[in-house]
Parts: structure tokens; sequence; C-alpha cells
């Protein structure tokens, strides 16, 4: 019998949710998966326990100190990882010639350059980490295409546009009329819009479908998370913004859709559990059981579509605003958010503010077009300064 290659995976962002949902299904098919290098920011002991149960040759911590302590606690146990730190090291498992896929799940503009990394080297690059394509736009797909790597969209809506399409790219443009995102509408979807001043970070992290990140869970409570998306998918899929529409199905059944010139719509269905999209990204073309509870259709008795508020979700607008001006606001916009979130979290903003932040941000920073991660990262910079003022001004 023949003896399979497994493939080996690098999984940027391992201890978030999107990277412990890649390991329970790397855990699913030992024989066909080989974790290479796993990364983390803080969370040492939970790094340390995937280390001893994955084995990779490498582990990444943000920070030297952080390092130090999972290097001392990886040798108390026995254990042959050898660990690196800091943005340089993220960028070196990306693109180590032993790697093969990397699973980008790194939350924030942090994930950028590991993420440019892995494209530069030509790698299968699983896609979780929306700045990338926020944030680098032009610049990260031409990367992409100059580095012959192979880009698979793990965000659950643009897995399903992906699985919806037609498997040659070449033929997209003459096809797709319009892309539907479907969009839960968070924990206030149906919350009086005056009322949001009084939103806790415990209130908006409470999504009702999805488990996730803090800083997404509040992205999905604003609808930002929605607006990112709708540039991911401009990128992804090569539509006008015009061509992108965006509507609340609080099922979170069907992840998203596209319209063909025809009139014809292609969906994909499933339960809200991230494992499936990262099962596609994995073993794409080939399908592999995720571990995600199937859809039972005799007990589902109704999936509804209803057009987003504009006064409840007013940061959703921003996205064919920023897609619409020079390439470079989309960075402005993602920036400005991440800032404004924080705050909120941090209980120095309140939550109906954020928007406040993001739009005077945007109004402050007058971007021009980024040719370079440099260039990009300058924008970043720039961006955070006016939204820290700007957060400041409508502090809590």
């Amino acid at each position: 019998m023949t003896e399979v290659c497994k493939q080996r995976v690098t999984v940027l962002g391992s201890t978030g949710s999107v990277g412990v949902s890649t390991l329970d299904v790397i855990a699913r098919h030992a024989e066909r998966f080989e974790v290479f290098a796993l990364t983390a920011a803080t969370k040492v002991d939970e790094l340390l326990a995937q280390c001893a149960r994955f084995t990779p040759r490498f582990a990444v911590m943000a920070s030297a100190p952080h390092a130090a302590l999972l290097a001392q606690k990886l040798e108390q146990s026995g254990l042959a990882t050898r660990v690196l730190s800091g943005p340089d090291a993220l960028e070196t498992v990306a693109a180590h010639d032993e790697v093969d896929s990397v699973m980008a799940a790194i939350v924030g503009a942090a994930g950028l350059a590991p993420c440019l990394a892995a494209a530069r080297a030509g790698k299968r690059l699983l896609l979780a980490n929306k700045e990338a394509l926020v944030v680098g736009g032009e610049l990260f797909m031409r990367t992409v295409q100059e580095g012959g790597a192979t880009l698979l969209p793990i965000d659950s809506e643009h897995s399903a546009i992906f699985q919806s399409l037609p498997e040659d790219p070449s033929t997209w443009a003459r096809r797709i009329d319009k892309i539907i995102l479907t969009a839960s509408g968070g924990p206030f979807r149906t919350r009086d819009a005056s009322t949001l001043a009084s939103v806790t970070p415990e209130q908006a992290c409470a999504h009702p479908n999805w488990v996730m990140g803090r800083k997404i869970s509040v992205d999905s409570a604003t609808m930002m998370n929605k607006a990112l998306e709708v540039i991911e998918a401009r990128h992804l899929f090569g539509v006008t913004p015009e061509q992108i529409e965006v509507v609340i199905h609080p099922q979170s059944v069907v992840h998203s859709m596209v319209q063909f010139t025809d009139g014809s719509v292609m969906a994909q269905l499933g339960t809200p559990d991230m494992r499936v999209p990262i099962a596609v990204g994995l073993s794409w073309p080939d399908r592999i059981e995720s571990g995600a509870t199937r859809l039972d259709f005799r007990n589902m008795h109704a999936l509804t579509f209803t057009a987003p508020d504009a006064e409840l979700f007013p940061g959703l607008g921003l996205a064919w605003h920023a897609l619409r001006a020079v390439s470079g606001t989309t960075a402005v916009l993602n920036a400005a958010n991440e800032v404004a979130v924080e705050a909120f979290l941090d209980r120095r903003l309140r939550f109906d503010r954020i928007h406040a932040v993001n739009l005077e941000t945007l109004e402050a920073v007058a971007p021009t077009r980024p040719t370079s991660l440099g260039d990009l990262l300058a924008l970043d910079a720039a961006a955070r300064a006016a939204a820290n003022a700007a957060a400041l001004r409508f502090a809590a």
C-alpha cells in the first residue's frame, strides 16, 4: 500500500476560536494532516497543551517573555518543539519550505505580514483573517497571483460563495449577477436603536448563533463584520461594490448566495459551525468529515430574509463608501474599527459611538494608494492615531 504524503499545516492564531476548530478537524484526520507550527499571542498554557497534543516543530509567541515561559514549560514537559517569537517568526513559519498549508487565523492587522509571506511563498492559504484583504486589498491579491498561492476563504460567508461558484474563476465575471452575503443580525437585531448607548461588552459578545472571539462578536453586533466581508468579497470574487448585497438571515442556515446572470441562485447551507468551511479549505477539492451536526430539514420551520436596518447598523454602509474611495481607505476603516472596538471592550467608549469613531477617522485620514507593506503599515498607524484621538473625544 502506498503511503499517503501528509499535508503539513501551520496554524497562525491556534488558540483562537478558528485555530481551535482547525486543530479539531486536523485531529479527526491524522492520516492526512500534520501540524508543522502553531502560533499564539499570550496564551502560554493553551499553546503548551496544543504542543503536547500535536507535537509541532515550531511554536511562536508574540513576545520574547511569553516565548521564554513557553520554552521553559515545554522543556519541563519533555517536548522538543522549538519556540520562536515576534513578527519575523510568524513570517518564517508561514513561508517555510516544508509547509504546505497555512491557516491564517490571527485577528487584526497583525496577521497581514505572515499572510503576505505565505502568499509570496506559494502556499495553500486558508484565509480566516479579514484584514489581509480589507487592509491589503489589491496588494494582497497581486501577491497571491505572483506567488502562485492557492487562496481558499474560510469565513463561512465567503466559503459559501466559493462553494457556490464554478471551479474555473475565469468564468466568474460573465456568470455572476450579484453576491448575496447573509448576516445573522447579531444579538441586537430586534433592539430599538435608541437604547444602544447602554449596551455592555458582555451583551455585545453574546452572539445568538456563533461561538467567536470578543472582537469579531462586537463586529457582528454592529454589523461591521459584514462591512468588512463586503470588502473581502469585492477582492476575492472580482465583482463591483454594486454587485454585493447584504440580507439579514437570523437562522444562520444559508451562509451566502450567488445570483447568476440567468436569474438562478446557488446557495450553501449548513449548521453554524466553523469546522465546515475549515474542512472545505483543508481538503478542497475533496470533502472530509468536519464533526459538524447535520441539518435536519424536517425540523426547519422557517428561513427568513430581511433588509438591514440602516439606523440600527450604520456602519454597514461604510463598506461601499470605502470601496468607492482610494484603495487605502479600507485600511483606514479597519484600523479605526479595531481601535473603537478595543475602547468599547475596555469600557472607555459607548457601543453606539463605535460608528462615530470610524466615521471621524475616515474624514481625518486622507490615504494615498498603498503599493507596499510599508505603505499599509504607515497608513494603519496614522489611522490608529486618529481613531485613538476620536475615541478620547467620544469617551464614555
